[in-house]
């Protein structure tokens, strides 16, 4: 008993663990997203949190073990982001003819996600460090973290906040979409890469290939323009 107790105490806090769990929880949320029909409370992302959450809690293994296994999966995200330019490059014609307003929604939008943070965090009576966090949620997670620490935000906290904004847009965007009656795969994509970013842009892209290919687009640009906007926004309000 001893013998087997050990081993499944190595087994939890190999790398092993972290990447069965997570394909395991994914594994589950897909199948209680096709059970559902694709609801939007039954978004992937946000059911194979909660499960992976859940079964740390119920294992009792840490965070840092769970990541031993869970930065492989991880390391597919480059990758991943990269192949979004295929899509993307079949919808060229259709992105050169709406080059012009999808430039100014890039703007508009970026400037939107980044204030109404701040403004909210004000509202809120949350502290200049926090505020400072919330600012480039809006962003994926790296480029976040990144920002938020050259601001003098916490990392942490930002990551944090951008995994909560990406996956209220994805479980949003489409019931949003349907009562406003906007059909356009370029609008619904556009809207949420900047809005929701990698979350976001999984979840349009079971929806559509050309808003998926759109809401990359938007995802990587929104990236940059964040990383440039929020120092200098934060050094004028300052």
């Amino acid at each position: 008993m001893m013998m087997g107790a050990d081993v499944l105490s190595r087994i939890a806090v190999s790398p092993i663990a972290g990447i069965f769990m997570t394909l395991l929880a994914y594994k589950l949320a897909i199948v209680l997203n096709k059970r559902c029909h694709g609801h939007p409370l039954a978004n992937t992302v946000l059911v194979g949190t909660l499960l992976v959450i859940a079964l740390l809690l119920s294992s009792g293994i840490s965070y840092d073990a769970y990541m031993e296994g869970g930065r492989f999966i991880l390391l597919l995200l480059g990758p991943a982001t990269v192949a979004l330019a295929v899509p993307l490059y079949h919808n060229l014609p259709r992105l050169k003819r709406a080059a012009g307003p999808l430039a100014a929604a890039l703007v508009v939008g970026s400037l939107a996600g980044i204030m109404s943070a701040w403004w909210m965090a004000q509202g809120l009576g949350l502290t200049r460090n926090v505020a400072l966090s919330l600012m480039p949620r809006s962003v994926t997670t790296p480029i976040a973290m990144g920002v938020a620490e050259a601001i003098g935000g916490i990392p942490a906290l930002t990551a944090t906040f951008v995994i909560v904004s990406g996956i209220l847009g994805a479980v949003l965007v489409k019931p949003l979409f349907s009562y406003l009656g906007w059909r356009d795969p370029v609008v619904l994509g556009f809207a949420t890469g900047i809005a929701a970013h990698g979350i976001g842009t999984a979840r349009v892209f079971q929806l559509s290939e050309s808003a998926g290919a759109f809401a990359g687009l938007a995802m990587g640009l929104n990236g940059l323009l964040t990383a440039v906007l929020v120092p200098l926004i934060v050094h004028y309000l300052s």
